[in-house]
């Protein structure tokens, strides 16, 4: 990984610092995405601390359109070329919450945050490649599938955890999807299953359902992956040689491995993509990962 420059979304801490960390150790310069600029700092103190004294901070609220937009403007004056994106910021919310835009948080942050973000980078990824996309899904994507009416949950009936596993599903329906459009130009796009990780869920959530989930969760972690281990097929996928031209594909436990069929239906990856090229203000030609 030395010399290489690589992006990691949501990584001022769990397994977006830890992946930060490992790769910085191996030698690739780090740009860190975060929502906390507190804990970003912390964090960029361990890359730096790890690897040779570089790294960047950039602060955002990515499941602000507008704050995807300014980072990506920032991530491209901050490095010359992009070897790996790493989409790994996330949100479980247990109670409804609209953002900015008008948009379900988890649906925003999880899903449109992903589609938005490699958009406005894919001609740097084009133009670096051999370079990597990684999406951090997870076994939540099992058993769920879109309402393509209405693919953002509204705040009547509203389920947390359901909206998460929608999310999930997309993450892996928009990386298939991807790998496709950027076939031919040597950027691959692969999506992951991290394992079920301490991670910082549920903390920040001051609803009741949210206070009860996090106290299920702590009660839970001695049971649970550490950041460290959970972080183990993000670091796989970004620098191992083994998936090198590897695309399209999911992982687990540094291994491919098989999704639930819902996320192999290439009719609805097409789909998803239309929906998200509307709700993010992307017109069909400047969503071509290979135009130019």
């Amino acid at each position: 990984m030395a010399g290489k420059n690589v992006i990691i979304t949501g990584a001022n801490s769990g397994i977006g610092r830890a992946t930060a960390v490992a790769l910085a150790a191996m030698g690739a310069r780090i740009v860190l995405v975060c929502r906390s600029r507190e804990r970003g700092e912390a964090a960029l103190a361990d890359v730096r601390n790890a690897g040779d004294g570089t790294g960047d901070l950039l602060v955002a609220d990515l499941s602000s359109q507008a704050d995807v937009r300014r980072v990506a403007g920032e991530i491209l004056d901050a490095a010359g070329r992009i070897d790996v994106l790493l989409n790994n910021a996330g949100a479980l919310q247990t109670s409804y919450s609209a953002t900015i835009d008008g948009i379900e948080r988890t649906w925003a942050t999880n899903h449109l945050n992903y589609f938005l973000l490699t958009h406005l980078l894919r001609e740097r990824l084009v133009a670096s490649a051999p370079a990597r996309v990684i999406n951090v899904s997870s076994r939540a994507h099992e058993g769920q599938s879109i309402d393509f009416e209405r693919p953002q949950q509204d705040q009547r009936g509203y389920r947390g955890y359901r909206a998460y596993g929608q999310s999930k599903l997309a993450n892996v329906l928009f990386t298939n999807e991807l790998a496709r459009r950027l076939e031919g130009t040597a950027v691959t796009a692969n999506s992951l299953h991290p394992g079920v990780v301490r991670t910082g869920f549920g903390k920040t959530n001051t609803s009741v359902t949210g206070r009860m989930f996090g106290i299920v969760m702590r009660g839970l972690a001695p049971f649970l992956l550490s950041p460290e281990r959970g972080a183990a097929t993000s670091i796989y996928l970004a620098s191992s040689p083994d998936v090198e031209g590897v695309t399209g594909r999911y992982f687990v436990n540094c291994a491919p491995a098989a999704p639930h069929p819902a996320a192999l239906d290439d009719d609805a990856a097409r789909r998803l993509w239309e929906i998200s090229e509307r709700m993010t203000g992307i017109s069909s030609a400047e969503a071509s990962p290979a135009a130019g």
